[in-house]
């Protein structure tokens, strides 16, 4: 099971997936050129949503078909610290399926 991490520091935000910078994944799409965020609606928390789900899937056509509900539903409600955990996506996941 994998965990992301974000987090606002003295440095700016950072964002991990088990330890491991989590990459923009604007290779697949570039919604923000200001990188990550979260806790709001936005594109920076867009950019954010695809990177988590592009990780969590494997699939670039998945994590474009999901991102932006993952951002209002979960990405947009994340505190200044988070913590997430493939479980958590899927539930996640599943309840936006219900």
């Amino acid at each position: 099971m994998k965990t992301y991490r974000g987090d606002r520091t003295i440095d700016g935000i950072a964002v991990t997936v088990d330890g491991s910078p989590l990459p923009d994944r604007t290779d697949i799409k570039e919604i923000s050129r200001d990188g990550f965020e979260w806790s709001y609606e936005g594109i920076a928390p867009a950019q954010l949503a695809l990177a988590i789900l592009a990780d969590h899937f494997g699939s670039a056509s998945l994590a474009l078909q999901h991102h932006e509900r993952f951002m209002r539903d979960v990405v947009a409600n994340f505190g200044n610290e988070w913590e997430f955990t493939t479980a958590d996506i899927d539930t996640a996941l599943a309840a936006q399926a219900a």
